[in-house]
């Protein structure tokens, strides 16, 4: 081999790997540059709000502790038992049981002050029979004493005058000794009367306290007020269960749901509660069962947002009824709702990516084979796509991400007679679509829902 060619060589191969690169490299671009483009799509463009939900019953029995627990000075009591949940109660079937340390507590004080006051009632009453016992006695003696005055009266008669007038003056202070020891006699009797009446009263009340706890005991075991299938309540706090403080302004320990007749409790964000109206169709997912899917109705919602956990702006509660009814379903179940806020038929729409604005709306695609920033006019949006009311043709593609040389492309307006024409049209468009929606609105009959109803009220978002 010359020496010429082994130089020649290592160039061709470099040569031919350069070329071989270069080839590839393109052919790996192709690919890419096609996917930036997406076709404009021509029919059915359906405008849902999704949210999360849970399953609810929209009416429950709820299932209380004591009712008398604030009347007795039990402010907060420590739930000891209770029977599974999910467990099929009948009405008088034991549910769970309170802490009764408190209350037998209250119980023994209140049984050892009526003891006392019995002791004190019956003390007294011998202390006023004693007491006038006395009193009798001394009225007997005066009058044998005012007998014996009114003898020396009669006797002394013929004696002086002096004689007589002392012994008259006798008598009138055994008559006033006599009627005074009546009247007191009466006090006496009057105030000992009150003082054995108040005694009496404080006993009656003490023996009120006493029985209402000895009452108040018996419903400190929980019994089911019907049947049906039993819930555990819940609370900020998580679910009440074995262990849980029991409030007396909030008694509530479980519940049973009426499983016939079943919502979908559900957050929507502040951004999309506008387009949220009572009467609009749902669909409804159970993340339980994905297989199945059922259809809903929105009945109602909040008019005020609030924070909930792991969410950065506000929402508002949306109720939405579950028309179908299935034996599966259960409270706290976790739904992926889909408000179907309007739908619009054979019309243009786009993926939001490839929708820009900046003083103007405009997209990014070919006319006439050139590159070109092209005005269109957008409509009503979904949650990734965007109608176009004028501007594309249905065999139009537009750019998904911008191209490098942006702001170097050429920019096609629209008329602005058209743009001032198609604007006037969507206002005239939406003002149909608000006044149907506020028809359906006033068909739906405003409903009280339970916040606390068939699975606790509380949507715990993880």
């Amino acid at each position: 081999m010359s020496s010429s060619f082994k130089v020649i060589l290592p160039i061709i191969i470099i040569l031919l790997g350069g070329a071989g690169y270069f080839y590839f490299s393109q052919q790996d671009e192709n690919p890419q540059q096609q996917a930036i483009k997406t076709q404009v799509k021509k029919g059915e463009f359906k405008v849902h709000v999704i949210a999360t939900g849970e399953l609810k019953a929209k009416r429950s029995e709820k299932i209380k502790g004591p009712q008398g627990m604030r009347s007795a000075q039990i402010y907060q009591t420590n739930l000891t038992d209770l029977i599974p949940e999910g467990t099929l109660v009948k009405a008088g079937d034991y549910v769970g049981a309170l802490d009764k340390t408190e209350l037998e507590t209250k119980m023994k004080d209140a049984m050892a002050e009526v003891e006392k006051i019995e002791t004190q009632l019956a003390q007294a009453k011998i202390d006023t029979a004693i007491e006038m016992r006395g009193l009798r006695d001394q009225l007997i003696n005066l009058k044998f004493a005012m007998k014996e005055k009114e003898l020396y009266v009669e006797q002394s008669k013929y004696e002086a005058q002096s004689v007589i007038r002392q012994a008259e003056i006798d008598l009138q202070r055994s008559e006033r000794d006599y009627n005074q020891l009546i009247t007191k006699l009466e006090l006496t009797k009057e105030k000992s009367e009150a003082q054995i009446s108040e005694i009496d009263a404080s006993l009656r009340q003490e023996q009120l306290k006493l029985n209402t706890l000895q009452n108040l005991a018996g419903e400190f075991t929980i019994k089911a007020p019907k049947d049906g299938m039993l819930i555990y309540a819940r609370s900020w706090n998580g679910k009440i269960g074995p262990g849980s403080q029991i409030s007396s302004w909030n008694p509530v320990v479980a519940e049973l749901p009426d499983l016939t007749d079943m919502i979908s409790q559900t957050y929507v964000n502040e951004v999309d509660i506008s387009k949220v109206k009572k009467g609009q169709e749902v669909e409804i997912k159970v993340d339980a069962f994905p297989d199945r899917t059922y259809t809903g109705k929105v009945i109602k919602t909040a008019n005020i947002g609030e924070q909930l956990r792991n969410y950065d702006s506000k929402v508002f509660e949306v109720t939405v009824q579950v028309n179908e009814l299935d034996s599966i379903l259960r409270p706290a179940m976790t739904t992926g709702n889909e408000i179907l806020v309007n739908t619009f038929q054979e019309v243009l729409s786009i993926p939001l990516e490839s929708l820009y604005r900046d003083s103007l709306t405009f997209v990014y695609t070919d006319v006439d084979g050139q590159l070109v920033k092209k005005e269109v006019i957008p409509g009503p949006t979904s949650s990734d796509e965007v109608i176009i009311a004028h501007g594309l043709t249905a065999e139009a593609e537009v750019y998904l991400v911008a191209p490098e040389n942006a702001e170097k492309l050429k920019f096609v307006g629209l008329d602005p007679a058209i743009k001032t024409e198609i604007k006037e049209k969507l206002a005239a468009e939406k003002a149909e679509r608000e006044a149907a929606a506020e028809a359906r609105m006033k068909a739906v009959k405003d409903e009280k829902v339970s916040s606390e109803g068939g699975g606790g009220g509380f949507v715990i978002f993880n």
